[in-house]
């Protein structure tokens, strides 16, 4: 993650925090399909991530407010809950899908869940879903 924008262009902005090309598939992994641990994002990753890539692209997602580490006792691994940004980021990954759906039809039986309908009642209503997940899960 880029910490000092190049520019002050918001689409810039938010490329340096999400235009790599492993932190919404990071993201995907966590929203779509419950992957909290780091050995779970690890080994569930179908795009093969390596152990050194993810533990970095945490740690960005993490410092740029997407998501949040439980604190755990010494030995053991923490889980990763969504912040609110990150849940905003929802709307984004069902855009992105739908381009990669249109680049390569082939892709449309792998699409989450929350991109089957991708209308905005269906978003509005994951993100609620994810919400009461994560943001109550961290609070604890």
């Amino acid at each position: 993650m880029i910490t000092s924008p190049r520019s002050g262009c918001p689409i810039n902005r938010g490329l340096e925090v999400l235009g790599d090309q492993w932190s919404l598939v990071i993201l995907r992994d966590i929203a779509a399909y419950d992957r909290r641990g780091f050995r779970e994002l690890l080994t569930g990753n179908a795009e093969g991530i390596s152990a050194p890539v993810l533990s970095r692209r945490l740690t960005d997602l993490t410092t740029a407010g997407l998501l949040v580490k439980s604190p755990t006792p010494r030995g053991k691994q923490g889980r990763y809950s969504l912040t609110e940004l990150g849940i905003a980021t929802l709307p984004v990954m069902v855009e992105l899908a739908r381009f990669g759906m249109a680049v390569d039809p082939s892709t449309a039986d792998a699409q989450p869940e929350f991109v089957r309908t991708g209308d905005a009642d269906e978003v509005a209503t994951w993100q609620h879903v994810l919400r009461e997940r994560h943001l109550v899960t961290a609070e604890r």
